[in-house]
């Protein structure tokens, strides 16, 4: 059964710092592209920073030189260390496996990040 399990979610002040987790099932975490996305009150679930099987990474415009992007591969783990955080970096985080848009997606079960000023 594949599993996606986050972690290390919390409240935080503007301009603190967070550092997310996602362990992911090792059957599928050396051959997946992974994700974070978040979700924010009344808006859709948005791609925040992405790794891809080709090892390339991708950083929404509003995270770049904020957040960073790790894994650890023994430990069949992803990370999303965050800097800087703003107020609207105030959402459920999400992690995410997949194939491509027409295989499979895994999604975790979410965890919070609430940044006051």
């Amino acid at each position: 059964q594949v599993r996606l399990v986050e972690s290390g979610g919390g409240s935080v002040l503007a301009g603190g710092s967070l550092r997310l987790s996602c362990v992911i099932s090792e059957d599928i975490f050396t051959r997946s592209n992974m994700a974070w996305y978040r979700q924010a009150p009344g808006k859709r679930r948005e791609l925040v920073a992405a790794y891809s099987v080709d090892g390339s990474t991708f950083y929404d415009d509003s995270v770049k030189g904020r957040f960073t992007l790790s894994r650890d591969n023994a430990k069949n783990t992803m990370y999303l260390e965050m800097n800087s955080l703003e107020s609207e970096d105030t959402a459920v985080y999400y992690c995410n496996a997949n194939n491509g848009p027409r295989g499979y997606q895994y999604w975790g079960q979410g965890t919070q990040v609430t940044v006051s000023s």
